[in-house]
């Protein structure tokens, strides 16, 4: 919105800051944090007083979590999702459709995230929404987002598959595109749900995908970039930086309170719209195989749970001591910062591939 100010710009004032996507990706990340700061410990104050008893903790999850996690109240994510919301209103160009395809992606999931952890703590269960009714609600929010999200590529790359490295390579899937996107999307949001287990665990490899598709987006929205790149150009995704910056601003400012041990966990609410946050950006950057790279993190959380099941259907035994794959080490003796930080690193390690895809060939 504030963008709107560089057109006070005779070309050499303060106004004229406004037209730069880096400036008002910088802006947008203080704003998210600042709020989160502020607004963190009346939140978690509030949820405390009107859930009491916190998130209900599964019987059968590791035994130190009943005493150590017990009472915790969730839907943290609230706090992200409002940072989030504000900066990229204030700071984004409104005039960009990719910017309210992702945004409209985030909230929806965090409604659908919301609902869940409500059902949860209202009833104190572990159930919450049916898993069929979550996976219908999450794939037409991803069906429409796709739908739009094709409508503003190019020509050249509408219902494409991009491949990273062989950069030439265009997988023309027609409109097969559509449910595959949906499913980047959809994927994307349960994965990161699925890492939401241990304190910390799932936001700091989430803003660490997030800079890095956040970097990926600032490129391809500029054709400069993209000639020395050589990657596929994408116009207006540029503008995605900013709510990737709103996004980490949002992030640090919750990972304040949820660092070990934790006074807020984020819940469905957080972890199901920041998940389908990074699978639209990646639609929306024809980055798809890329996101997979980075939030390969996410991808091993989720490939553990279904091993798991599909093994123990079929044999009565278990792959893993426990599924997700983090509870498997802290089965194995791991203490819980050990995981988290190691997983940070592997995240780490993983961005940092998935940015070279940028220049390999």
């Amino acid at each position: 919105m504030l963008y709107w100010l560089s057109e006070l710009s005779d070309g050499g004032d303060l106004f004229n800051l406004f037209r730069y996507i880096t400036f008002r990706a910088g802006a947008a990340f203080f704003t998210a944090l600042i709020f989160g700061f502020i607004f963190g410990r009346p939140l978690i104050n509030a949820l405390r007083r009107r859930y009491a008893k916190g998130q209900p903790i599964r019987e059968d999850g590791p035994a130190h979590h009943i005493a150590t996690k017990a009472g915790t109240p969730t839907m943290g994510g609230l706090l992200i999702l409002a940072a989030l919301t504000l900066s990229t209103l204030l700071w984004a160009r409104l005039d960009n459709g990719f910017v309210w395809i992702v945004l409209g992606v985030t909230v929806a999931f965090g409604l659908i995230g919301l609902a869940d952890d409500w059902a949860k703590v209202s009833r104190q269960t572990t159930a919450g929404l049916s898993g069929k009714l979550r996976l219908a609600l999450g794939f037409v929010i991803a069906a429409v987002a796709s739908i739009a999200a094709s409508a503003l590529h190019p020509d050249d790359l509408t219902l494409q598959l991009a491949v990273p490295v062989f950069k030439d390579v265009l997988i023309n899937l027609g409109y097969v595109f559509i449910p595959f996107a949906m499913i980047v999307i959809v994927g994307s949001a349960n994965a990161v749900n699925l890492t939401d287990g241990l304190d910390g665990l799932a936001i700091m490899p989430v803003m660490i995908a997030a800079a890095t598709l956040g970097v990926i987006a600032y490129a391809v929205g500029r054709v400069d970039f993209t000639e020395y790149l050589d990657v596929h150009y994408v116009p207006g995704t540029g503008e995605l930086l900013v709510f990737c910056a709103g996004l980490i601003g949002g992030g640090l400012g919750f990972l304040w309170y949820n660092a070990p041990p934790a006074a807020v966990f984020m819940g469905d609410t957080g972890s199901l719209a920041l998940g389908g946050a990074l699978g639209a950006i990646a639609v929306a950057t024809k980055h798809e195989i890329v996101l997979a790279i980075v939030g390969g993190l996410f991808v091993a959380e989720a490939m553990s749970v279904i091993i798991q099941v599909l093994y123990f259907k079929r044999t009565g035994k278990r792959v893993f001591l426990m599924a997700p794959i983090h509870h498997h080490f802290e089965k194995k003796g791991w203490a819980e910062p050990q995981v988290v930080i190691r997983f940070w690193i592997i995240s780490l390690i993983l961005a940092l591939i998935g940015l070279a895809t940028l220049k390999l060939r």
